[in-house]
């Protein structure tokens, strides 16, 4: 039987073949939870699962928000497919624990 590490992550359960992966994948789900605070703080109306999504939406695409802040804005519009790449790109480090047996 061969050993095989894996990193997990605190906040969502998910597991990674590398620690730099699973340290960035737990940032950014700490940055996806803040945002949703703010958001709950300071919108009105907005239901807890909808800021939650906001929330992951927003901290997957923190790099594409700060080149808008920068001066940018128009790269908000044009980025939707490389997001989805990017995406897919994560999920592909993502190891299921059914993959353990």
């Amino acid at each position: 039987m061969a050993v095989v590490a894996v990193w997990k992550c605190d906040r969502d359960g998910a597991m990674f073949d590398n620690k730099k992966d699973a340290e960035e994948h737990d940032k950014m789900l700490e940055l996806a939870a803040n945002i949703t605070a703010l958001i709950e703080r300071h919108v009105d109306g907005v239901s807890e699962e909808a800021s939650e999504e906001i929330g992951l939406m927003l901290a997957k695409r923190r790099e594409t928000l700060a080149k808008a802040c920068k001066g940018k804005p128009e790269i908000l519009l044009s980025e939707d497919e490389p997001a989805q790449a990017e995406s897919s790109e994560e999920e592909q480090n993502v190891t299921p624990l059914a993959a353990n047996q």
